[in-house]
């Protein structure tokens, strides 16, 4: 099954690619696909923005479109940066500046406060135009410098048993990440269907 990705991200297309095609699924970008546009995420949730992608896209292609939003929740930031995590250090901040941000914010939370996870929200419209929802969480802490040359985003400031996700080879943090839970969880889902 082809599947489109409302994103032009590479990491991103990289990493699901990487998780659905064991399962028989192609992922292509939107780009690929004939869809060259951004889409706005003005949506106040992961959920919201996840929608708002996979329905800009599949109305212009009319076919199965997958799109994620997904970010980082730290509980001593009250939750930030949240949807915004790929903006928190400034709109053309590299993933080394957003590192550097979250970290300087962090620097005087004692460890046992540092609780983190990564969210993922994907919504997937299937050939008739019906959405589908799934979550995926992965729960770590904010460690205290960025540790590890693989993955992207935060990875090399989150820590889950002990080394940052950036440490992990990508079959151990696809195993655990949020978005390879979510995308299990689709996948259980098309497998059912």
């Amino acid at each position: 099954m082809k599947v489109i990705l409302a994103s032009n991200n590479k990491n991103k297309i990289r990493e699901m690619a990487r998780i659905l095609e064991p399962f028989g699924m192609e992922v292509v970008s939107q780009r690929e696909a004939g869809a060259d546009f951004e889409v706005e995420e003005s949506g106040a949730t992961f959920r919201e923005n996840a929608e708002i992608k996979a329905a800009a896209v599949f109305e212009r292609l009319r076919k199965p479109v997958i799109a994620d939003d997904s970010g980082l929740v730290v509980d001593a930031l009250g939750g930030a940066p949240g949807v915004y995590s790929h903006r928190y250090a400034g709109e053309n901040a590299k993933d080394k500046e957003r590192c550097e941000k979250l970290l300087s914010e962090m620097t005087d939370v004692p460890e046992e406060k540092r609780t983190a996870r990564f969210v993922c929200e994907i919504c997937f419209i299937d050939e008739n135009g019906i959405r589908h929802f799934f979550t995926g969480n992965c729960e770590g802490i904010i460690g205290t410098e960025e540790k590890g040359e693989n993955g992207f985003g935060y990875d090399p400031v989150f820590y889950c048993d002990g080394k940052s996700l950036a440490e992990m080879t990508d079959d151990e943090k696809n195993s655990i990440s949020h978005r390879g839970n979510a995308l299990r969880l689709m996948r259980e889902y098309l497998e059912e269907r």
